[in-house]
């Protein structure tokens, strides 16, 4: 059961779910800060010579790929009452597989173990938010999310830090080992201090088929999901914001100093990400969790809007970064919270699955979609058609309506 009003809303299971996510995100961002740099440098560098077409298609299917194991994975945490093992078996492949990508030498080697890597990924997800709704009460939804948001993103800046201060010493590839150390240590952490939570109010009816499951999510929460569904489709991956500042600020900084430049952009990316998801969650259980999300969605219009004037400024580029920053803390955190908010307990891993899958597909046409507009038109094509889809994803969540009461065990 959750813990009791005496006992708050920190836990065991919020405590280690952050520093979980602190260890694998550090692990992960270090690849992926570095995959743009990667994918375009010449062969002779090292590198693998593709461009923003391959680097849209790679991480879109990626993405793709790791949606489709989230509704299932969710649904069997439900179906087992277990949610560690699905953890453990994520946090394991992510862990050793990304890090791999070091040794591909090509891009179809380096597609096929950046999917299996996000297939691990999607497995863990939706178990690891259903045990952090099924660890604290409701009333503390935002602030366990926006804790677990917060840590998780601190591994981001950890990561891109970690990248900057071993790439004058190493090559690329010999950075990308590095990223070995905290993904083990966060598959410690998940055996070793993860713990299941026994759920009462809940009946012991056999649970519901997939299908059945499916059709019993609330009408709410599937607002939620055609929101992040619409938002999902326009919302490519932030790794083209590196990849911008890395070609506006080449033709004056050069190509090492406008790499190290352009992580650093992300690192400040991910520090605002990180100071602002622990005050939005705080936001989100006193507030309108559905139009802190929506506010989120314009931060990325934001972003989006100011990078079509493609200058080559710092503190433009600066703003940009920090916008986007913003959105994550929004989105991430109210999402989450407003899910766990609107979903029976007895469904929440599917629930959980489904919103992540929705925003799996998402990414899978977002990032191949701005790819292949930034290609074959120019950015900007890309970056208005994101801001546009974002904006009408704003429109939709503002007029969700919450219910005021709710039972944790309303399947039918």
């Amino acid at each position: 059961m959750p813990p009791s009003d005496r006992n708050g809303w920190m836990n065991r299971n919020v405590l280690a779910t952050g520093i979980i996510s602190l260890l694998s995100d550090a692990s992960h961002e270090m690849v992926t800060a570095l995959l743009p740099i990667f994918i375009s440098l010449s062969t002779a560098l090292g590198g693998l010579g593709g461009g923003a077409a391959a680097l849209g298609l790679i991480e879109g299917i990626s993405d793709g790929f790791s949606s489709l194991s989230k509704p299932v994975s969710g649904y069997l945490s439900d179906k087992t009452n277990k949610r560690k093992p699905w953890m453990v078996f994520g946090y394991i492949t992510t862990g050793i597989l990304l890090p791999a990508v070091a040794f591909v030498q090509n891009l179809f080697q380096l597609a096929i173990l950046r999917i299996s890597a996000w297939v691990g990924r999607g497995v863990r997800g939706p178990p690891r938010d259903a045990l952090l709704s099924d660890s604290v009460e409701p009333k503390h939804y935002g602030k366990a999310f926006g804790f677990h948001r917060a840590m998780d993103s601190l591994g981001a800046i950890i990561g891109p830090v970690l990248v900057i201060v071993l790439l004058p010493m190493f090559s690329v590839r010999q950075t990308m080992l590095f990223a070995l150390i905290p993904g083990f240590l966060s598959v410690l952490v998940v055996i070793l201090l993860i713990k299941e939570v026994k759920k009462r109010g809940i009946s012991r009816e056999p649970m519901p088929t997939f299908r059945v499951s499916i059709k019993a999510l609330p009408t709410g929460f599937r607002r939620l999901i055609l929101a992040q569904g619409v938002f999902g489709i326009g919302n490519f991956s932030n790794t083209f914001f590196i990849l911008a500042a890395l070609l506006l600020l080449t033709p004056s900084l050069g190509a090492v100093a406008a790499a190290t430049a352009s992580v650093a952009l992300y690192v400040a990316l991910n520090i605002v990400y990180t100071l602002g998801s622990f005050p939005v969650g705080i936001l989100a259980d006193r507030h309108n969790k559905a139009a802190l999300l929506g506010l989120g969605y314009v931060f990325n219009a934001i972003a989006c809007l100011v990078l079509m004037l493609w200058r080559t400024d710092i503190a433009i580029l600066g703003f940009i970064f920090i916008a986007v920053g913003l959105q994550l803390a929004f989105t991430d955190t109210a999402e989450a919270a407003l899910a766990a908010e609107l979903l029976p307990k007895k469904v929440t891993g599917t629930g959980f699955g489904v919103l992540q899958f929705v925003d799996g597909i998402g990414d899978l046409l977002s990032s191949s979609i701005v790819g292949i507009l930034w290609v074959a038109l120019s950015p900007q094509a890309g970056l208005l058609y994101s801001a546009v889809i974002s904006i009408m994803a704003a429109v939709i969540i503002t007029g969700l309506r919450i219910p005021k009461t709710r039972s944790p065990d309303s399947v039918h």
